[in-house]
């Protein structure tokens, strides 16, 4: 299986501590996010786990704990986003001088094939306009191209909770023109820097500009980092619309992170996921409060997705290395 870390909360900047106590035992407990009363108890060995995908904007506190990670014989790789927004939208986000440093050395330490930068997602208002995205999209590209092989942009959506949060700062509408435009100047840009190019969930075909829509959980990728084949690796997760992920188990929860950017369909209510986050026991099998053990259910679709000797019409198939 494919373990998601997580798209619905940062594991890595603020619960790597619960992650590596939740490898060392073999197992979580996950609340099922349309039902808390809903549990259910997935193993994540590393026998069943083929590769783990980290999603971020702060990888630091668990970079530390990667060579636990090597040691358990895991595999994984990063999605790592970094924006160039200021506090008026990201209320708790470090620094991103410090960011840009701690993308650098996690590329150097785990390989840039590894580390796949977001730039994610764009929206604009009268501070935030075309203008700065380019230019800062462009400063993006020369501190990291040496550091990474793929960029993934999206544009804001416009969910009912997220528009709340962004009313005050007058978030202008983005239209078709204004997304071709900017896709244009950032493919020129990436171009330059032989950096590859996609969207991420995204409803508008950008082809003619060169840009396909990613799969950010990327089969194709996690052969290449795992070192053998998977089956069901066209698989979509229907997690969104226009999502051409592979199927994976997300090990998160909702409103838990106390990044705080107001336009996260993640987490959009902050003083919910301080609460939450007060919640949180690193020694617990779950990632927050309680939960009735005799309600748990174990969930029977986790098996490595390793393609062995045979394949489906029983002809004999290598695994590359």
């Amino acid at each position: 299986m494919i373990l998601s870390v997580s798209r619905r909360t940062d594991i890595p900047a603020f619960y790597s501590e619960w992650f590596i106590n939740r490898i060392v035992d073999g197992y979580v407990c996950v609340k099922n996010p349309f039902n808390y009363n809903q549990v259910s108890k997935i193993a994540i060995s590393p026998e069943n786990v083929d590769c783990i995908v980290f999603w971020t904007k702060n990888p630091r506190p668990m970079m530390s704990k990667l060579s636990k990670i090597d040691d358990l014989n895991y595999k994984y790789y990063f999605q790592f986003t970094i924006t160039p927004y200021h506090e008026d939208l990201e209320i708790n986000v470090a620094n991103k001088k410090e960011i840009i440093n701690t993308f650098i050395e996690l590329s150097n330490k785990i390989g840039k094939n590894k580390v796949i930068l977001r730039y994610d997602p764009i929206l604009l208002t009268e501070r935030y306009n075309i203008e700065f995205h380019i230019k800062a999209f462009r400063v993006l590209c020369e501190k990291l191209h040496d550091y990474t092989e793929k960029i993934i942009f999206s544009f804001v959506d416009d969910y009912k909770k997220v528009s709340k949060n962004l009313k005050e700062l007058k978030v202008k509408d983005l239209c078709e023109e204004d997304m071709k435009f900017i896709a244009s100047e950032f493919k020129k840009i990436a171009s330059g820097y032989a950096l590859k190019l996609e969207t991420c969930a995204e409803k508008i075909d950008l082809e003619e500009i060169g840009i396909n829509h990613a799969r950010c959980i990327d089969g194709e990728l996690i052969e290449k980092i795992i070192g053998y084949r998977i089956i069901n690796k066209d698989k979509l997760d229907g997690n969104r619309e226009y999502c051409g992920c592979m199927k994976c188990i997300d090990i998160g929860q909702y409103d838990s992170c106390i990044h705080n950017c107001l336009y996260c369909y993640a987490n959009v209510n902050k003083e919910k996921a301080e609460i939450n986050h007060r919640m949180h026991n690193s020694m617990s099998p779950i990632l927050l409060g309680d939960f009735d053990e005799n309600q748990v259910n174990e969930r029977k679709d986790v098996r490595s997705l390793k393609i062995k000797d045979i394949d489906e019409a029983g002809e004999q198939i290598s695994i590359f290395k």
